[in-house]
């Protein structure tokens, strides 16, 4: 081995641990503080800034694959614009208060009621609450790093912060004065374990099955002129009923007053409702028309709107108190949400309860806006002492004893139960009721035009989301309840009168102290509460703070403003980068986070608050269920980026329908996939470069990488390869400004498959310098070129495998010099000097180097080559086996393809096939080798033909070769008056028809390309596969023995007795050892010096032979007869071959006699230059 010049590039081992490796770089980049060091030099470099926004998550829970994904998207986007001359603050934010941090203290302290809170303090509630939020900060942190995520965990934003909450005041606050908030009932989804409002959002997060009672209960109509009859409704509330105030119908459907055969009561209800009270009517095998006679009689028929208006007894008297409120309860409204689905067509309203009964009632004025109205339970779902039967019970609780008021009172018509999907509390999980709570609202309705308008002028991915879900969420957008009856969170700004009647909106710290006389450093309950504030229409009076805090959502959707404590800090900074140019969240997040930043930002600015949105879809486990701790249904996050790494977990994910908001059943297997087909076909290129760039030096030449040298090269294989890259470039530029991350990721890997499986499969002979030190270098400094182009645009999806390339290649470029003394992190940047991939710009394609012909001949070489092995395969030849004859016929090919692969291209084919020759058919000659034949394209026809489609499919598929490539010439076929075209509506293929048993075809999948292969075994060709099968076994055993492309050996063959068949192969084949083993050809056995040292050796099966193989070391090899003469053989084996010269004499003495040996007559540098001298082997 030549010793004498060190490699640029280390030595790389077989196996590369990549979570291992990641490890290193993430400990590297801690050290040297990588990320840092990014948006350092964007700042020195004064880059335009790319507003990102990072959506808060609770710290009070580890991070999951949900998080994962997100961060993911997040990392892949701003990395990549971060690599494309954008500055990117990259700010943590975690969002500190709400429900799971209130509802975790609740557990921990025992609270069940919030007069519990109001007794122990608001502090001494608000400090655990404090104390928790950032319990697993430092664990996230971990995870999030070892993903490789850039993301600034030390300048952090939290929504507990001061100067957060005081921003969130001032959003407020603007709100405020521009009329948009209001203070109402909201009936809303109430969890009763935790005491406070839900929003909708958060009320579908968790639907179980449940089973209820189900009771119809009778309103006995007042006044009635027509006799004594009752009104009937249905229910699976019963707890609802003593607060029922009015029943609601169906304007337009039909009613009837039925008297019922068996009890001779009289009932109301929809005549499609029947049903309810009579169930066999439901039986279609029983019920007949004729029998509803033995049951019932149907006295009259109404329209819904003729009972409105009409008055009825109510169930129960709780708030039959004679107020004036009371006056308009307990009379028929009418509504079209009424259906007849379900129940008796008669809904029962109970306001307080229902969002729909509250809304009708107002509008039909049984309650006034502003004023109350029956509602006799508590925050913790209590029944209060309005009703004085069920007080203190959970209503729940309460349906049996009420249940049990109405028989006794002969009210109850029908008990039953229900079996239906109710929602649960997502984190008592406990029921939710629906319950009117005194809110703050902020008035979305007002704005809901606009805001539709500013969500046209955002960029989602996927689209549909945006045009579907989300577009269809604003246009119904209701007003939002933005309060919250709870203790910990930001505390509504709304200091007022007793009365209302006099309220001021406080935006600031400083107005606060304006106000009030008191400069606070907190802003949350225990600091502000007891602050008063002068009232100012009545002198001697104080205003207070109103009870409520804000909904965390309002925080949350408050973040572009308050993480930079707008406008009190950073106003011209953040003005100038809003709208932010990219979010990325959940599917689950079009009715929260972009919902409540687009409601904020419209009501702000008339903006959006974003301009381009990643939207992921949702990932379950394996089983397609949602992954679940408690089932253990998914593998831990931390154990399978250990096991594979994070950069293949990364690529699964990103390369998964999930970036397109649809769900992934998370597969483990996935992960190992992207390992065994991306990231080690990856390594094995770039360790085969990387071996062949220390041959190539340690023969005494310099890599110095060229551009030139590459743009220079007419080898077809380099022209494609240098045209994908550049091809690859230009698409992941434009795929990635349109935030297309599943389209760039499929490409990715089908790149890397195509510079692994073919680029330098059909150029490692040429690679390692079989072909030339000129042809070496030159591959040589295309796949430098390919992959340190690839290295960096691979580099914002795979941050860890990509800096591992770098660091070896960046020590061949001239620049690395300049890298010491700080010079690695400095400006310009450029490969090489730099010391992180990450600090590099993206590369630019060349438009000179796309080729798009070079391109298409590639294809047809790989179709041509793929069929061509499937034909082998049916036809059992050995790959290691030549054939004599490759024939293909293309559809339509283009000249520059058919130029390609049967010019430059051809010398390829013919090695990939291990065929003696192989052509194209002429256009003309194509009828002698294949027939034409048509299909309809059923998937389009069907729907256009209808009944003609089996006369359109007779008539296609019926045509001759000639009459199929006409209809295809003219481009349309005409069936029974309907025009067909050819190109988008049949479907055209190929199929062998050649004669012959020598012959063997396959088509590729489409039907475009047929290959044929001429499979006549005859001595030739048997002789050529014994000698590909040598071969094979001679480079296996190098390869066991640990030797390198370098280290020269000399092969000897021995045969079993009487046999020579190995020899006869060998002696046919010359040319193809030569260029195979560098001018290098087996001989037998019989010729070795008894000197040699063989360094590996395996008895092995050669056409059906066994045949003994030896690689030895090199050796002198002596003159017939010399080397029995001991001293001569001693001082021969001793010589180095590599230090003897042609024609060089060698004296030397043993033990006093003198000898005098001469190179080319006494002795040779090896036993084949012997053989060939002395022309002792008539093949040689």
């Amino acid at each position: 081995k030549n010793n004498n010049k060190p490699s640029s590039m280390s030595s790389l081992p077989p196996a590369l641990d990549f979570a291992k490796a990641e490890e290193d770089i993430c400990a590297k980049w801690k050290e040297e503080d990588t990320f840092k060091g990014q948006n350092r030099l964007s700042e020195e470099r004064g880059d335009e800034e790319f507003t990102f926004y990072d959506g808060p998550p609770f710290a009070t829970g580890l991070p999951h694959y949900g998080h994962i994904l997100a961060g993911t998207i997040k990392d892949v986007v701003t990395r990549y614009a971060a690599m494309s001359g954008k500055r990117v603050e990259r700010r943590a934010g975690w969002d500190c208060h709400g429900l799971p941090v209130e509802y975790e203290i609740d557990q921990k302290l025992g609270i069940t009621h919030r007069d519990q809170v109001l007794e122990m303090g608001i502090d001494k509630y608000n400090d655990p609450c404090r104390s928790i939020v950032t319990r697993y900060t430092e664990e996230w942190e971990r995870t999030v790093n070892r993903l490789g995520r850039w993301i600034d965990f030390e300048n952090d934003y939290k929504t507990m912060d001061p100067s957060f909450m005081e921003s969130v005041w001032w959003v407020f606050k603007q709100l405020y004065e521009k009329g948009l908030v209001y203070q109402g009932y909201k009936v809303m989804p109430f969890s009763t374990a935790c005491g406070t409002p839900l929003s909708n959002f958060e009320a579908g997060l968790n639907y179980k099955d449940v089973r209820d009672p189900a009771v119809v209960v009778d309103f006995p109509i007042l006044d009635d002129e027509d006799g004594e009859a009752a009104f009937v409704a249905w229910t699976t509330t019963p707890w609802t009923l003593p607060s029922n105030i009015a029943l609601c119908v169906h304007p337009e459907m039909e009613y009837v007053r039925v008297k019922d055969k068996k009890t001779s009561k009289v009932y109301v209800l929809a005549r499609a409702r029947l049903p309810q009270l009579y169930p066999i009517m439901n039986n279609k095998k029983k019920w007949k028309p004729e029998k509803a006679a033995e049951h019932y009689e149907i006295v009259k028929t109404y329209k819904g709107s003729d009972l409105v208006g009409k008055k009825y007894r109510p169930v129960f008297d709780f708030f039959a108190d004679g107020s004036p409120e009371s006056k308009e309860y307990w009379r028929v409204i009418s509504d079209t949400y009424v259906t007849d689905d379900a129940g008796t067509g008669i809904v029962h309203q109970a306001p307080a309860f229902g969002e729909d009964d509250y809304r009708v009632c107002l509008a039909h004025g049984v309650i006034q806006k502003g004023k109350d109205l029956p509602c006799p339970v508590d925050s913790n779902g209590q029944f209060t002492d309005q009703v004085p039967p069920v007080k203190g019970k959970h209503v729940k609780e309460a349906d049996a004893t009420l249940i049990k008021l109405l028989k006794e009172s002969g009210r109850l018509v029908q008990k039953d139960n229900l079996d239906h999907s109710y929602p649960f509390c997502w984190r008592s999980d406990t029921p939710l009721i629906y319950k009117a709570v005194p809110s703050w609202f902020v008035k979305v309705e007002e704005i809901r035009d606009k805001i539709v308008e500013n969500n046209r002028k955002t960029y989602w991915v996927p689209n549909a989301v945006k045009e579907g879900r989300f577009h269809n969420w604003l246009v119904d957008a209701r007003d939002w309840a933005v309060s919250r009856n709870r203790f910990w969170g930001t505390p509504i700004p709304i200091w007022a009168s007793e009365d209302m009647s006099e309220a001021v909106c406080v935006g600031s710290v400083d107005e606060l102290h304006e106000l009030s006389g008191v400069k606070v450093e907190d802003l949350h309950r225990e600091t502000v509460d007891g602050i008063e504030i002068p009232s100012k229409k009545n002198p001697g009076t104080v205003l207070k703070r109103v009870d409520e805090v804000f909904d965390c959502w309002f925080e949350s959707g408050s973040m572009p403003y308050a993480q930079q404590h707008y406008p009190f800090e950073n106003k011209e900074r953040f003005e100038k980068g809003f709208p932010a140019d990219f979010i990325a969240e959940g599917l689950d997040q079009t009715r929260g986070w972009f919902y409540t930043l687009m409601v904020l930002a419209t009501a702000l600015f008339d903006e959006p608050a974003f301009k381009n949105l990643i939207v992921n879809g949702l990932v379950l486990a394996g089983d397609g269920k949602k992954m679940s701790k408690r089932l253990k249904n998914y593998p831990d996050p931390n154990l399978v980026i250990s096991k594979y790494g994070a950069d293949a977990l990364r690529l699964y994910l990103i390369n998964s329908p999930v970036v397109r908001a649809e769900s992934l059943k998370f597969q483990e297997s996935g992960v190992l996939g992207v390992v065994k087909e991306v990231f080690l076909p990856l390594y094995n290129a770039f360790r085969f470069f990387s071996q062949n760039i220390e041959r190539w030096e340690g023969r005494g030449h310099s890599f110095v990488p060229s551009v030139d040298k590459v743009k220079a090269s007419a080898n077809p294989t380099d022209v494609w390869m240098s045209a994908a890259t550049q091809g690859l470039i230009k698409y992941v530029h434009a795929e990635m400004k349109a935030y297309r991350l599943y389209t760039v990721m499929p490409a990715l890997v089908r790149f890397v498959t195509q510079l692994t499986n073919w680029y330098v499969r059909l150029n490692r002979d040429r690679l390692k310098g079989i072909e030339g030190d000129a042809e070496a270098e030159t591959g040589l400094q295309v796949l430098y070129d390919v992959l340190l182009n690839v290295t960096i645009l691979m580099a914002p999806c795979t941050p860890f495998i990509t800096e591992y390339f770098y660091q070896h290649l960046r020590k061949l470029q001239p620049s690395y010099a300049d890298r010491v003394n700080g010079g690695g992190s400095s400006n310009p940047v450029m490969p090489g000097k730099s010391d992180s991939v990450h600090f590099l710009r993206l590369p630019s394609y060349d438009e000179g180097r796309l080729n798009e012909g070079a391109v298409e001949a590639m294809e047809a070489l790989q179709a041509v080559v793929e069929q061509g092995r499937n034909a082998r395969e049916k036809r059992n030849i050995s790959l290691r086996t030549p054939v004599k004859r490759v024939v293909v016929v293309l559809r339509n090919p283009s000249d520059n393809v058919v130029k390609g692969i049967t010019g430059p291209l051809k010398s390829y084919i013919l090695s990939e096939l291990n065929a003696w020759d192989f052509a194209v058919v002429p256009k003309e000659e194509e009828h002698d080798w294949v027939t034409l034949s048509l299909m309809p394209n059923f998937e389009v026809l069907g729907k256009k033909l209808g009944k003609k489609m089996k006369a359109a499919k007779t008539a296609i598929t019926g045509m001759s070769h000639d009459e199929a490539k006409a209809c295809l010439e003219k481009g349309s076929l005409e069936v029974e008056g309907v025009t067909i075209d050819a190109k988008t509506e049949i479907i055209s293929k190929l199929g062998f028809s050649r004669e012959g048993d020598h012959w063997e075809a396959t088509p590729n999948q489409d039907g475009t390309v047929v290959v044929a292969l001429d499979c006549t075994q005859d001595e030739a060709i048997l002789s050529a596969g014994k000698s590909r099968e040598l071969i094979n076994h001679i480079q296996q055993l190098r390869k066991n023995a640990g030797l390198d492309l370098k280290d020269v050996v000399e092969v000897f063959f021995k045969e079993e007795a009487g046999q020579n068949s190995t020899e006869r192969a060998v002696a046919g084949n010359v040319t193809l050892f030569e260029a195979k083993f560098g001018g290098s050809v087996p001989v037998p056995q019989k010729f070795a010096p008894k000197w040699a040292v063989p360094l590996n050796g395996a008895t092995v099966d050669v056409g059906g032979s066994k045949v003994v193989v030896s690689i030895c070391r090199p050796s002198l090899a002596a003159k017939d007869g010399l080397e029995v003469d001991v001293a001569v053989s001693n001082f021969l084996s001793s010589m180095d071959p590599a230090g003897v010269k042609e024609t060089d004499t060698v004296d030397f003495s043993v033990d006093g006699a003198k000898y005098s040996l001469k190179e080319g007559q006494d002795f040779w540098p090896s036993t084949l230059s012997k053989l060939r001298a002395t022309k002792s082997v008539d093949w040689l």
